[in-house]
């Protein structure tokens, strides 16, 4: 096995040789969406060369569409843990989501119950406070831990119900990196007769997947958060899909599948995976005859280790800096159940102007509150939210010393209170 070289790593991004007044850019912006390798840049290239039609065609480049097509829902399947036939293909998780849910809530009844928490992005929660209001179920709330950030199952239980039908819940929190325990969380929903329903898009760069271990009835991701196009997946428990009514065109072969997809972004997810399964056979200690889930497995092991390294070590310089707070997880012994997302907020410094004054300087993060609306209201940063840093595997060191060093020189001035 291959030490891991973040130097090779980063070769293979074009943007990451982007510059800013003769100082190359930093992203710490993966969170919203990650740079992508020239493999996925070349696969979406060659499709418009190669395979550019439409669906079922008795033609050469049909043929060759429908066959990434085709692949694109295998491969994201071996992301996943689950079958090809068990995945639907959709722009991102967001739509994904608003889709189902309209079919889902054909099946519920008045005075059902959906949970949903304080935790997660707006797109696993609003989704389902439409589905009750136009089933007139019932959407009750499971409230985060404000002190650090997490679910407690106890506060769970108290919620579930005879009556409740589906349970919402994000793998890991977009704006503040907790990771929640999915299985347990499955159980709990399972034995109240429910449905789990997780959103893995801030999960999938950082952690290995796997929908059936967990027992998840539904898992959601967006492919752009982990080095691909804009397209997302959605796995649905095959029982429970083809239950489901089905909003559709009637001739479209896939039940959950409308209007002609992104055959180019298919292309691209292909490529992402493959991208990240050969990290797995370099530097995972994948065997050769590996299959592509167990390189993919050993690649996410392997992005693990490496960005829960560098994550330390920005929480400790962070924590050199007066005024900077880290929200969420921040004890040493918590750090296996965070991603490397630091959400901070600075101390005379708002938000904006943070990401502004940085922005100038060639390095990329993000501010606000990341859709996670109801978390950041309920932290007391509302309306200007935090500054968000989100470590991948191509991120360095030294650019975590450069962020540090431009960090502990932003004019208060430019601010207001934290």
């Amino acid at each position: 096995m291959t030490t891991f070289d973040a130097d090779a790593i980063r070769a293979r991004f074009p943007a990451l040789s982007l510059t800013q007044d003769g100082r190359l850019m930093a992203f710490f912006d993966g969170p919203g969406g990650t740079q992508v390798p020239d493999s996925v840049i070349d696969a979406v290239s060659r499709y418009y060369r190669e395979a550019n039609a439409n669906h079922g065609g008795a033609f050469a480049t049909s043929e060759r569409s429908d066959a990434i097509v085709e692949n694109a829902h295998a491969a994201l399947a071996d992301v996943l843990g689950v079958d090809a036939d068990e995945v639907t293909l959709g722009p991102n998780m967001t739509t994904l989501t608003f889709h189902v849910s309209r079919s889902i809530a054909a099946t519920l009844r008045p005075g059902d119950e959906i949970v949903v928490t304080g935790l997660d992005h707006q797109a696993n929660v609003d989704p389902w406070i439409a589905a009750a209001r136009d089933s007139e179920a019932i959407v009750r709330t499971w409230e985060p831990d404000l002190a650090d950030c997490t679910l407690r199952l106890d506060a769970l239980d108290e919620l579930l119900n005879e009556r409740t039908r589906l349970v919402a819940v994000g793998w890991a929190s977009n704006a503040v990196g907790t990771i929640n325990p999915i299985r347990e969380i499955a159980d709990r929903a399972h034995r109240a007769g429910a449905w789990l329903y997780v959103d893995a898009v801030h999960a999938a760069p950082h952690l290995p997947l796997d929908a059936r271990a967990v027992d998840a009835d539904f898992v959601a991701c967006s492919v752009y958060k982990f080095f691909g196009p804009h397209l997302g997946a959605l796995y649905g428990r095959r029982a429970i899909m083809n239950s489901l009514p089905a909003y559709k065109v009637g001739p479209a072969e896939h039940r959950f599948e409308t209007g002609t997809g992104n055959h180019e972004g298919d292309a691209g997810a292909v490529a992402a995976v493959d991208y990240l399964a050969d990290l797995g056979a370099r530097f995972g200690g994948a065997a050769g005859g590996a299959s592509r889930r167990e390189r993919l497995l050993a690649g996410m092991r392997t992005i693990r280790a490496y960005e829960l390294d560098l994550y330390r070590y920005l929480a400790g310089r962070l924590g050199e800096l007066d005024g900077v707070r880290i929200l969420g997880l921040t004890a040493a012994a918590d750090m296996e159940r965070r991603t490397p997302t630091a959400a901070i907020s600075i101390q005379g410094v708002s938000p904006r102007a943070a990401a502004e004054e940085l922005g100038r300087r060639g390095i990329a993060v993000w501010d606000g509150d990341f859709y996670a609306t109801g978390l950041i209201e309920r932290l007391g940063f509302a309306p200007d939210g935090v500054v968000r840093i989100g470590l991948t595997h191509y991120n360095t060191r030294a650019e975590i010393d450069r962020l540090i060093e431009e960090l502990a020189g932003l004019p208060a001035a430019t601010g207001a209170p934290a």
